[in-house]
């Protein structure tokens, strides 16, 4: 079974994060924020992950180092628990609709780290107790710690909170592919470098 568990302490943040990419898609999360916890929940629970989170941040402040520092945390148990990354699939996408919301996510674990994040909310806003610019921070912050290029792409929507979880289930189903095995090639590195 590909498990990690990441404990990360910083002035700013206590993380302890376990992660079990062969899941059932089970959570038990708690960020200090109530609607990231949902968004963790969605991402866990359509990707198919088990993922355990405390996170006890300076939320005093606000969540913006709270929110960045468990996609760093997400994204080191992901490299851990995958190892040198043989087998997988290494690619994945998906469209995913809730109501009105249509959102394209696809990522490739290749080793290097780029974020596109071609999706607009609405200036200061937040969602719940979320400032909806802290989502993009999270996934800028995975994608820099897990060396993964994710592209998101919003196709339709104007419901804020809409969107947000489309984005999060996206990701997760996304995920979910590119770190399936393909048994056809269980033993093999998915590229002609040599190392992922």
């Amino acid at each position: 079974m590909r498990k990690s568990q990441i404990s990360r302490k910083t002035a700013e943040t206590d993380i302890t994060l376990s992660l079990v990419v062969d899941g059932k898609g089970t959570y038990d999360v708690c960020s200090g924020c109530g609607f990231f916890d949902h968004m963790l929940e969605q991402l866990a629970k359509h990707g198919a992950f088990d993922l355990v989170l405390r996170c006890a941040g300076d939320t005093e402040v606000d969540m913006h180092h709270s929110v960045e520092d468990v996609g760093i945390c997400l994204g080191k148990a992901l490299i851990e628990a995958l190892g040198d990354k043989r087998g997988i699939r290494r690619y994945g996408s998906c469209i995913l609709p809730m109501d009105e919301a249509l959102v394209l996510c696809a990522l490739d674990l290749s080793g290097r780290s780029h974020l596109n994040f071609d999706v607009t909310f609405p200036p200061e806003y937040k969602v719940g107790d979320m400032d909806t610019e802290l989502i993009r921070e999270f996934f800028e912050a995975f994608a820099r710690s897990a060396c993964a290029t994710v592209h998101f792409r919003l196709l339709a929507g104007s419901n804020v909170h809409h969107i947000a979880e489309a984005v999060f289930k996206a990701f997760g189903r996304a995920l979910s592919e590119a770190c399936s095995v393909d048994a056809r090639r269980a033993d093999v590195l998915p590229t002609t470098k040599g190392t992922l």
